[in-house]
């Protein structure tokens, strides 16, 4: 298995980037074929205040094929075009080999 990591630093305006991120982007990138499984992850600090980074997304496929045969699909890149417009300046996306111990 891999995945896709998007972790996205604090935007000046966090409602405005949900409210896209939720009702846009998340659901273009569902669409994207060989897609297992999407997690967000909300960050914050130890006293439960805000943090930077901001928001990660990790989203799973089968192998490295499926993953970039995906990004290369229609839904990919309609997932990727919004990214770029809506967060930009705001993410950085790695993408790993995924090991389970102990589960």
């Amino acid at each position: 298995m891999v995945k896709m990591v998007a972790l996205y630093r604090r935007p000046d305006d966090p409602d405005a980037f949900m409210q896209h991120y939720r009702e846009v982007h998340l659901p273009l990138a569902r669409r994207m074929p060989g897609l297992r499984k999407v997690e967000i992850n909300h960050f914050f600090q130890a006293d439960g205040s805000e943090s930077d980074p901001f928001l990660m997304a990790e989203m799973y496929f089968d192998s490295r094929a499926d993953m970039l045969a995906s990004m290369r699909s229609p839904e990919g890149k309609a997932s990727g075009q919004d990214l770029q417009t809506f967060a930009g300046s705001l993410v950085k996306v790695y993408f790993a080999d995924v090991e389970t111990e102990g589960s």
